[in-house]
């Protein structure tokens, strides 16, 4: 099996996975002030430290959860709810067209308790320049959410400019930045963001953890109510196993982050330079796109039967996001940029990690060609 959908699931590392077999064996509860319990906190604790040092944060700033969903779901819900019981009434959201379906739900619901969205429409590559957001901000703008790579297209938003246009107006700014680390730079501090959420699996952790980074000193209420873990923020006994995984694992990936970026710049040119000797095959995303990501179109064909074919040689691929297969509808992102509804469901994306090797990509690109015969004949 060829496995290239690291955009949906990075496999869990070897040393991740040891990681997450010593704290298992754990029994206590971090939260229980015995000798067991103080034994699973320094292990939830070692987690929260690692991944903070690898987004160059204060720990204190991040509070662990469940995944990419929950943290996005808590700001544009929290933040909903900090200005409501602040000003006594909706306000105005600005988001895009190509946000991952976690953002534009709670984005869509917000919308039927009265609340005003803007969703910005992107360039044909999915990009949103300064000078956009600036236009669309309003008195009454409670949050800014722009993810920072997006998942089906790799396109990168300049995310210290746009952020920096939110915090001149004196509104937070959100980004979804779980296809970042690993692969790309992330310094938080530097971006200047107010709120940004990561999921454990993108980056060889645990399936079910995220982080929620929350700049010192904002105004985050929470939207579950239970007990007092993470500062009452999110309530819940922590995952400690996934946590001290995920840590060992963005450990990991960050201290390889530019020898993974430049293995993938080569894997992707290598895999698009032979994919193009199809006929009719079209690339989507943009020249400087994140180098996990190929997004292409294959006029004529039908996605689901290319995802079928390419399954029975062998080879992981997907027809944009892994929350949004199976519903037969074409891809939000790929409309959004301006393709029609046939070719949007013409597109596969296929995704890179560190351990996709050259040959496999090569068998791939065979495949894909072979793959596309069958679902033209």
């Amino acid at each position: 099996m060829i496995y290239l959908d690291y955009a949906a699931t990075h496999p869990m590392t070897p040393e991740a996975l040891e990681a997450y077999a010593r704290a298992a064996a754990l029994p206590g509860n971090p939260s229980s002030v015995h000798a067991a319990g103080q034994a699973a906190r320094e292990r939830l604790e070692e987690g929260r430290a690692r991944m903070a040092s690898a987004l160059r944060v204060d720990a204190r700033t991040l509070t662990l959860n469940g995944g990419g969903t929950e943290g996005d779901n808590h700001v544009l819900l929290g933040v909903a709810q900090a200005w409501q019981e602040q000003t006594g009434g909706p306000g105005h959201l600005v988001t895009t067209q190509t946000e991952h379906s976690a953002v534009l739900a709670p984005a869509r619901w917000l919308e039927t308790q009265g609340w005003r969205v803007t969703f910005l429409a992107p360039d044909q590559y999915g990009r949103y320049s300064p000078a956009q957001l600036l236009a669309a901000l309003q008195p009454d703008t409670a949050l800014v959410s722009i993810h920072h790579a997006n998942n089906e297209l790799g396109t990168i938003q300049a995310t210290p400019a746009l952020a920096a246009v939110a915090s001149a107006r004196g509104v937070p700014y959100h980004t979804d930045a779980v296809q970042a680390p690993g692969v790309l730079p992330v310094d938080l501090p530097a971006w200047g963001v107010t709120f940004a959420t990561f999921s454990a699996h993108k980056w060889g952790g645990p399936r079910g953890v995220g982080l929620l980074y929350v700049q010192r000193g904002q105004n985050l209420p929470p939207i579950t109510h239970g007990g007092g873990q993470e500062g009452g923020l999110r309530p819940g006994t922590q995952n400690t196993a996934g946590i001290y995984a995920a840590g060992i694992a963005l450990t990991q990936a960050e201290a390889a982050q530019e020898a993974t970026f430049l293995h993938l710049q080569t894997l992707r040119s290598r895999f698009m330079e032979r994919a193009a000797a199809i006929p009719g095959l079209r690339f989507n995303q943009p020249p400087d796109a994140s180098p996990k990501v190929v997004s292409l179109t294959l006029p004529g064909t039908d996605g689901e039967a290319l995802l079928m074919n390419l399954d029975m040689l062998g080879v992981c691929a997907s027809a944009g996001s892994a929350c949004s297969a199976g519903t037969m509808q074409p891809s939000h992102v790929l409309s959004a940029i301006g393709l029609s509804e046939a070719d949007a469901r013409s597109s596969l994306r296929f995704s890179f990690g560190a351990a996709t090797t050259s040959e496999e990509v090569d068998r791939a690109a065979e495949a894909l060609s072979q793959a596309a015969q069958w679902s033209r004949t």
